[in-house]
């Protein structure tokens, strides 16, 4: 019984090590999904999906080391609680180093024009676009005003709002339609005409 006790809670390796392999690999996959740009944080298809799961497991013994003790990782998740807030924190209180870390936000579609070029950039398709837009309840991306990129990976949508033209346009459609029905009904109630 013995034995089981000390798998559980004694350290196989330092403490400092226990706290600075998951600060080490927290600092990599920040700079790491950085580069790889904003697409695999918006986990577009079931490929980024797949890579991020996948990026957890690799990094895995990395972060815990030859150490599979509960307090061993208990240390390791306590650490990376800790640099998470400590770097939100910061980043909070700095915003220009704040878009240095997590970039810009980038505008893929404006007043209706898709940017194709921002498209390639971000390696996403027309398609992903459309589905994405779906979502939040769009048919198609004619009704879409703007579409923003933000830098943490979503895709936030504006609707179209129509102008002047295109309500006064659909007002007399339906007044059109109105007097179509009327003078439908007014035909019925006309007595036939004799010859």
């Amino acid at each position: 019984m013995h034995g089981i006790w000390k798998d559980m809670f004694v350290l196989g390796l330092p403490i400092l090590e226990k706290i600075l392999r998951p600060v080490i690999v927290y600092i990599f996959l920040i700079v790491g999904l950085r580069l790889s740009g904003k697409r695999e944080l918006a986990q577009l298809n079931p490929f980024d999906l797949i890579v991020l799961l996948t990026l957890s497991n690799t990094v895995q013994n990395a972060i815990i080391g030859d150490d599979n003790s509960v307090t061993g990782g208990i240390i390791g998740a306590t650490s990376l609680l800790a640099i998470n807030y400590l770097v939100v924190r910061f980043l909070y209180d700095h915003r220009k180093i704040e878009q240095i870390v997590e970039g810009r936000a980038d505008v893929l579609i404006e007043d209706g024009k898709i940017h194709e070029y921002k498209l390639k950039k971000e390696l996403i398709t027309k398609e992903e676009l459309v589905a994405a837009a779906r979502k939040q309840g769009f048919d198609s991306l004619s009704e879409v005003r703007q579409c923003v990129l933000e830098p943490g990976g979503t895709l936030s949508f504006t609707a179209r709002k129509p102008d002047t033209e295109d309500i006064r346009h659909q007002e007399l459609l339906k007044k059109f339609d109105a007097l179509t029905e009327e003078l439908a009904r007014l035909r019925k109630l006309q007595p036939p005409a004799t010859a």
